[in-house]
C-alpha cells in the first residue's frame, strides 16, 4: 500500500504487511518512537484485532483495512471527550459514502458505520496516557461468503472496489478537522453535534440498548444529548445512555 494522499495527513503513516491489533501496535510503539498527533498505523490483515465488549475481530489477509489513529490534541475539557468516537464516526460515514454514493451510508450510535442497514466498518476508542487511540476495521474486499455475520457487508459485496488511499486520507481529514473545532470551541459551536445527529441512524428508531452492567433498554432513540449520550424515550421518560450495545429494531 503505497498511500500517497495519506501520508500528507499522517504524522507519521505506519504501514504494516500484518499484526496482531492495530490499536495494541500504536500502543506499544508509544514508548519508543516519535509519533504526533494523528499518527496512523494500518495493514490489511489484522489476526488479533479487538472490537467492542471485548469481541475478537479478525478477518482474511487483504479483505480488510484496519487503522488505528493516535489523537493528542484534545480537548482540555475531559467531559468533551465522548464526542471523539462520534467525530470518528461522523468522519468515516462521510469517508465510505463518498465512494458509495449509491446508498444508503450513515452510522448506528455511538460510532458503527452502516451501508443500507449493515455494518461495513467498527470503531473503538482507547485512552492511554500519551491521548487517545482511535482504532477502526472497514470490510473492503471482503466477499459476500467471507462476511462473519448476515448483518455485515463490504465494498466488494456491494459491488465497488475501494480505493484505500482515498478511503484512508478522507477519514484521516475529516477526524482531524472535527477534532481540531471540537477542541477549539465545543460540539456545539463546531457544528459536531448537528452533523452527528444528522448522520445517526439510530435516532427515530426503536431501540434495544444492552448496557455493560446488563441491564437491557428498550425505547426509541430521540437525540443526541450535549455530553455525547444517546437519548432514548422509555415508559414515558427520557433516559441519556453513555454507553451500550445497540440494536436497532426493524423498519416496518
Amino acid at each position: 500500500m503505497r498511500l500517497a494522499h495519506s501520508r500528507a495527513v499522517a504524522d507519521p503513516l505506519i504501514v504494516l504487511d500484518s499484526c496482531g491489533s492495530t490499536n495494541a501496535e500504536l500502543r506499544e510503539r508509544l514508548a519508543g518512537e516519535r509519533l504526533g498527533h494523528l499518527a496512523a498505523l494500518v495493514t490489511d490483515s489484522q489476526t488479533a484485532g479487538r472490537g467492542r465488549l471485548d469481541r475478537t475481530w479478525t478477518t482474511p489477509a487483504g479483505s480488510a483495512l484496519a487503522v488505528s489513529v493516535l489523537l493528542r490534541d484534545l480537548p482540555a475539557d475531559v467531559d468533551a471527550w465522548g464526542w471523539l468516537p462520534l467525530a470518528a464516526g461522523v468522519a468515516m460515514t462521510d469517508a465510505v459514502a463518498a465512494q458509495l454514493s449509491a446508498h444508503d451510508v450513515g452510522f448506528k450510535w455511538p460510532n458503527d458505520v452502516l451501508v443500507g442497514g449493515r455494518k461495513i466498518c467498527g470503531i473503538l476508542a482507547e485512552v492511554t496516557p500519551d491521548g487517545v487511540i482511535m482504532g477502526s476495521g472497514v470490510n473492503t474486499a471482503m466477499t459476500a461468503d467471507e462476511l462473519p455475520v448476515p448483518t455485515a457487508t463490504s465494498f466488494a459485496a456491494l459491488g465497488a472496489s475501494a480505493d484505500i488511499d482515498r478511503l484512508l486520507s478522507d477519514y484521516l481529514t475529516g477526524l482531524r478537522d472535527l477534532v481540531a473545532e471540537l477542541t477549539r470551541v465545543g460540539p456545539v459551536a463546531s457544528g459536531l453535534h448537528a452533523a452527528a445527529e444528522r448522520r445517526c441512524l439510530s435516532l427515530g428508531r426503536d431501540v434495544e440498548v444492552t448496557m455493560p452492567h446488563g441491564e437491557t433498554l428498550h425505547g426509541r432513540a430521540v437525540r443526541l444529548h450535549d455530553d455525547a449520550c444517546l437519548v432514548v424515550e422509555a415508559d414515558g421518560a427520557e433516559r441519556a445512555v453513555a454507553s451500550g450495545d445497540v440494536v436497532h429494531a426493524r423498519l416496518a
